[in-house]
């Protein structure tokens, strides 16, 4: 239930993540949207929002990865994901009973 909450937002992080990496202007001024990108907030302010705005995303991109990684590798470890023997995983299907081998009797032999 934890582990899917923090996954959920793990991934909206993701999203918003690329589009502002996208939004921003390069060093060469050949932003994703040209120069308009920098004039979506504003002169220099929309810029050094955009460069907090990813780097706290980032932030939590690195931080929220690893710590999901720690989670489900606890998760695993205590059984509680599908670390049951295979017998409980599968039913087990009743096996068909195979005809009697033909017997050769001597008697029947003409």
């Amino acid at each position: 239930m934890l582990f899917g909450f923090l996954l959920t937002l793990f991934i909206i992080n993701c999203f918003f993540l690329i589009l502002f990496i996208m939004l921003q202007q390069g060093k060469g001024g050949l932003g994703a949207l040209g120069g308009s990108s920098q004039m979506l907030f504003g002169g220099s302010g929309g810029a050094d929002f955009m460069q907090k705005a990813t780097w706290v995303m980032g932030s939590i991109f690195l931080f929220g990865s690893l710590s999901l990684a720690i989670l489900r590798t606890k998760q695993y470890q205590t059984g509680s994901l599908l670390r049951q023997p295979v017998s409980q995983q599968m039913p087990q299907l009743p096996q068909p009973e195979l005809p009697a081998a033909p017997t050769s009797d001597a008697t029947h032999n003409n």
